[in-house]
């Protein structure tokens, strides 16, 4: 009997940390699924070397309110800023000729980082449903703080500011309710 229920509760334990991860995927593969599910992509631009990124990765992508509500509303993509991959984007080849694979630490930068504007990693940039480019959110960002984005932009709010002190006076008037 106890080997039992010492069963039932490893393989609900499993569900349970499964629930809370989110199913990484390429731009190329989360920009095919929109064309026969369209939502969102949230695509995390990150470095090997950068610590921040190794943060946020750890204390909010991590985080069970931060994972459902991206594996709910959102295709995730994660995409090293500095890496190999080949990407093809509204019909454009990006890719990262001066990439060094001997290089520790910091290497070239890719060719679709430059394309989406990234000043600095971590940076989250968020893509239409059609594939436009929304924003790019630059720098670590915990699970209460990428709510606001996350919600913000999902809910399409974000379109209908039409100056800085419109998004001023929607982020104060924002409870967020991810736990920590």
């Amino acid at each position: 009997m106890n080997l039992r229920y010492l069963f039932i509760v490893f393989c609900l334990s499993g569900l349970w940390i499964h629930a809370q991860s989110i199913k990484w995927m390429t731009l190329g593969d989360a920009l095919e699924a929109q064309r026969e599910n369209p939502k969102k992509i949230i695509v995390d631009v990150y470095t090997d070397w950068c610590g921040p990124c190794k943060l946020m990765d750890k204390k909010t992508f991590q985080n069970r309110d931060v994972a459902t509500y991206i594996s709910k509303y959102y295709y995730a993509v994660k995409f090293n800023a500095e890496g190999q991959e080949k990407i093809n984007y509204y019909g454009n080849t990006f890719t990262n000729p001066d990439y060094d694979p001997n290089r520790n630490g910091r290497n070239s930068t890719h060719q679709f980082t430059k394309f989406l504007g990234v000043k600095g990693y971590p940076t989250v940039v968020f893509i239409s449903e059609t594939g436009d480019l929304i924003t790019p959110l630059v720098g670590y960002q915990n699970p209460q703080q990428i709510e606001l984005y996350l919600k913000m932009i999902k809910q399409g709010d974000y379109m209908i500011f039409s100056k800085p002190e419109d998004f001023e006076n929607y982020r104060k008037n924002f409870r967020p309710r991810f736990k920590g």
